[in-house]
């Protein structure tokens, strides 16, 4: 092989860095590239976000329940709560005892029918929004799992296409010519795995956990609308 020609390929193998990649990329593969960045950066923030969120309703559920079924007054617990923010379990519990206080009242004059309804429709409603809260975000993780890598896919035929043009253009079939438009071409399916791959792992993980979560809470809501209802049928 021709020296002049051995000394081109070694200095364009030498030039494949990401950052070489990168610039020396067309617009639209460039396009393609940012977006997926941009994607993967988001998609670990709400990544960071969730786990934490999933940490912090665990364990407050698990104080709330140590509270609930040791024997303590609900009239006790609703007022030590009520001084601060509460979340799962004790929001569902909270927005029950605001409900059945203020149905009190009514309910001496006109009988306790209903009562328990519209107590079990508020923990409904309450459960839908401490879900809405854990879910929220998710399903950017489930579109770019599943969107990214034909993202990344589209870069690269964009980029072999360009390639072959250039090859033709200069009627050189050198590896020099080939190897970087190739090199940049597959940067974008690259960059595509990087950001559809955890996503997607961490979505089907987090959607566990708010499977685990949601029937946590739906499972307290109805242990909690049977002891009303004992209480309830105490009175009448």
């Amino acid at each position: 092989m021709d020296p002049v020609a051995v000394e081109t390929v070694v200095q364009g193998a030498g030039d494949l860095s990401l950052y070489h990649l990168f610039w020396e990329a067309g617009w639209v593969v460039k396009l393609v590239m940012l977006g997926l960045g941009a994607a993967s950066v988001w998609c670990w923030a709400i990544i960071i976000e969730k786990l934490f969120a999933v940490r912090r309703m665990n364990s407050a559920n698990d104080r709330f329940e140590q509270q609930f079924w040791s024997g303590s007054r609900w009239e006790d617990l609703y007022l030590s709560l009520g001084v601060r923010e509460t979340t799962g379990l004790g929001a569902i519990f909270m927005s029950a005892m605001r409900e059945w206080k203020r149905s009190q009242d009514a309910a001496i004059r006109a009988g306790f029918q209903g009562v328990q309804k519209r107590i079990e429709k508020v923990m409904d409603v309450q459960i839908q929004k401490e879900m809405g809260s854990i879910e929220s975000r998710l399903l950017f993780l489930a579109t770019t799992g599943s969107a990214a890598p034909f993202i990344g896919l589209f870069g690269t035929v964009w980029g072999i296409m360009t390639s072959f043009q250039a090859i033709a253009n200069s009627q050189n079939t050198n590896l020099a010519v080939v190897a970087p438009g190739i090199a940049e071409a597959l940067f974008a399916t690259a960059i595509g795995l990087l950001a559809a791959i955890p996503a997607t792992i961490f979505y089907n993980m987090y959607t566990s956990d708010a499977a685990k979560i949601g029937a946590r809470l739906e499972n307290f809501a109805d242990e909690f609308s049977a002891i009303i209802s004992r209480q309830l049928d105490e009175r009448v």
